[in-house]
């Protein structure tokens, strides 16, 4: 078995990884820091979130920089604020009897002031966000002419993120003779092609297999009808008393109403989204690692500044859009040789997705019942006779027990133990009593899709590219509108100056009720059932609106478009006229109903920036191209 004194490492760093009180080097850190030190050279390293990646690139640059030089010798680039800090609080751990070092968190959300007169007085190390490290290269608060050693660390995630121009542009202000190690979870072709442009040759060390699950976590998923999504949530919640957990939702806004709802039905939840400042961060971060939050609810990019080791269980309460983000998604649980559990929420939609996941980590999900109402209250009740038998008693009672025997004298041992039980179980049982079952139907019924469903309505509508929508910012524009859940909305189909999308049967009659008379930002709007393949015409359907109607789709209707005020668009007319606004109205027997949407190009999807070029989300059209481009079709 190797040890962290066989590797190589010098006695002041030795000394600091005694006080931290690691013993043995993980297989990352092993197979890493011989040949980093020992070798000047490239190094691509893939391996999962928890497996001890910064020790593995910062050990090895701690011991070959000079901390005598007030001058930038190290780079370490990561995605997040959080993951920022994490990494410059660890490598301070790390070199704390290295005399004179000095490591700086450069990132955003913080007084660049403040961090340019840490940078002046003398950093050998530098970890930074690449946003806040262009901006302060480009104001000259920084010099990184000289640096040896560049970390890109989560670079998949940093290129999801969209930050391969700023990477780009940081890195040519630095030497092209230094070394660059590269660590990710996953291998996609953005990594691999970063790596191809800013390194020679570079050894490769995998632990693990690329893009797999760690074998610590186990992968469960639930199928429900997507209104019982948040029901379910709360139901596998009480069915783990202990649970202290990460809960993933896709969008800022999903994130902060289930986190709302959370709260209000007593569970000590909290949020976590790119709509908090950097205070409301550290504040919850904090109450999470101090287990006063027991469920973190956060988007996809906030999570992955969250280190905490003892996460029993990842819920998924939705699927990223991006199968890959599962990995980093469930790396979150399951650290530091601990288990844990990966559950995904699901509705029959979402089923094809789970097999792709399987194929990507190599591994299967098992799939469970949401718990019945009574499984529940027994598991708490347990739980409590646990809580009980586990107390450590206070003998600062002892001065009260005389009273309290008096108080219960006439009840015998088996009455008092059904009293303070029926406590808790009390609370549970009133409101499980009568539960529904939430398990939706599986086996030969799971629709892998939706699109063939017989009782699917497809409908077109004539909005599209050129009103700065696509699939994903339509989708959620329809159901805030249409009042419906996520996935009641789906096989959205944008094209340049129309769309098609589906729902449910059942739901014909609500869409076309509110399309009618229909205006966004004062541009008529129609819709109509559409005989495309996704879906089937339907009695009763028609058009509605007072838009064009079949006929006019190859022409888009471009000529009434002025009244959209998106921004690069030159909109003008009765449109909102700036930023990314939009207003609608629709006249009903009763009046008009008005209301507005903003960030329509976000759609409040997530907090990460546009990957311009090279991602597999969307990217921005130049201006007046007179073209929508190609876009990837997705529901």
């Amino acid at each position: 078995m190797s040890t962290f004194k066989s590797l190589g490492l010098n006695e002041n760093l030795l000394k600091a990884i005694t006080d931290m009180g690691f013993e043995t080097p993980s297989e990352v850190q092993a197979k890493t820091i011989p040949l980093l030190l020992n070798e000047e050279t490239d190094l691509v390293s893939l391996a999962q979130t928890g497996t001890g990646k910064t020790a593995a690139f910062g050990f090895p640059m701690l011991q070959k920089i000079d901390s005598e030089s007030r001058t930038t010798q190290g780079l370490i680039l990561s995605p997040t604020r959080e993951l920022c800090m994490q990494i410059a609080n660890e490598m301070a751990q790390y070199g704390k009897y290295v005399k004179g070092l000095n490591v700086v968190a450069i990132y955003g959300g913080a007084s660049i002031t403040d961090q340019a007169k840490q940078i002046k007085k003398g950093a050998q190390i530098i970890v930074a966000t690449p946003g806040r490290m262009k901006d302060m290269i480009g104001r000259r608060m920084i010099d990184i002419s000289k640096i040896e050693y560049c970390v890109l660390d989560e670079a998949d995630e940093m290129l999801n993120m969209g930050f391969y121009e700023d990477i780009t542009e940081i890195l040519s202000h630095s030497p092209e003779t230094k070394s660059t190690w590269l660590f990710s979870a996953t291998m996609p072709k953005e990594v691999s092609s970063i790596a191809k442009k800013f390194m020679r040759t570079p050894v490769e060390i995998t632990v693990g297999s690329k893009n797999v699950s760690t074998e610590n976590v186990s992968h469960e998923f639930y199928l429900v009808n997507t209104r019982d999504r948040y029901a379910a949530l709360k139901r596998l919640s009480d069915a783990n008393p202990d649970i202290f957990s990460v809960i993933f939702c896709r969008t800022k806004r999903d994130t902060q109403k289930v986190a709302e709802q959370l709260i209000t039905d007593g569970y000590n939840a909290a949020a976590l989204h790119g709509d908090l400042s950097q205070n409301q961060r550290d504040i919850v971060m904090k109450s999470f690692r101090s287990r006063q939050i027991k469920m973190l609810v956060a988007t996809d990019v906030a999570a992955r500044g969250i280190d905490v080791d003892d996460v029993t269980h990842v819920i998924h309460y939705q699927l990223p859009d991006e199968i890959e983000t599962y990995t980093h998604r469930s790396g979150r649980t399951g650290r530091a040789g601990k288990s844990g559990v990966s559950m995904v929420i699901v509705s029959k939609s979402e089923v094809r997705k789970i097999h792709s996941i399987e194929k990507m980590i190599q591994k299967k999900f098992e799939q469970k019942d949401i718990p019945g109402g009574m499984e529940i209250c027994e598991v708490q009740l347990f739980h409590l006779a646990n809580s009980i038998k586990d107390t450590k008693i206070n003998h600062e009672i002892d001065l009260y027990l005389p009273n309290i025997n008096e108080v219960l004298a006439d009840f015998s041992k088996e009455e008092l133990i059904k009293k303070v039980f029926s406590v808790e179980f009390t609370r549970f049982y009133n409101y499980y009593k009568n539960a529904k079952d939430l398990n939706a139907p599986s086996g030969g019924n799971v629709d892998y899709g939706d699109s063939d469903s017989k009782d699917s309505v497809r409908y077109f509508v004539n909005i599209g590219a050129k009103d700065d929508f696509d699939w994903m910012t339509l989708k959620d524009f329809l159901r805030d509108l249409l009042d419906l859940e996520k996935d009641d909305v789906y096989k959205v189909d944008v094209k340049d100056t129309f769309s098609f999308f589906n729902t449910d049967e059942k739901h014909q009659e609500l869409v076309m009720g509110v399309f009618n008379d229909f205006k966004l930002d004062g541009r008529n709007i129609s819709i109509e059932i559409s005989k495309d393949r996704g879906g089937r015409s339907r009695s009763g359907g028609g058009r509605s609106g007072g838009g064009r109607g079949r006929g006019d789709r190859d022409r888009g209707g471009r000529s009434d478009r002025g009244g959209r005020g998106f921004k690069g668009k030159g909109g003008s007319g009765s449109g909102s006229g700036s930023g990314d606004k939009g207003s609608y109205s629709k006249r009903s027997g009763s009046g008009e109903r008005t209301g507005s949407f903003s960030d329509r190009k976000s759609g409040s999807s997530d907090d990460r920036p546009k990957f311009a070029g090279k991602s597999r989300r969307r990217t921005e059209k130049p201006q007046n191209t007179g073209t929508g481009g190609k876009r990837r079709r997705k529901s």
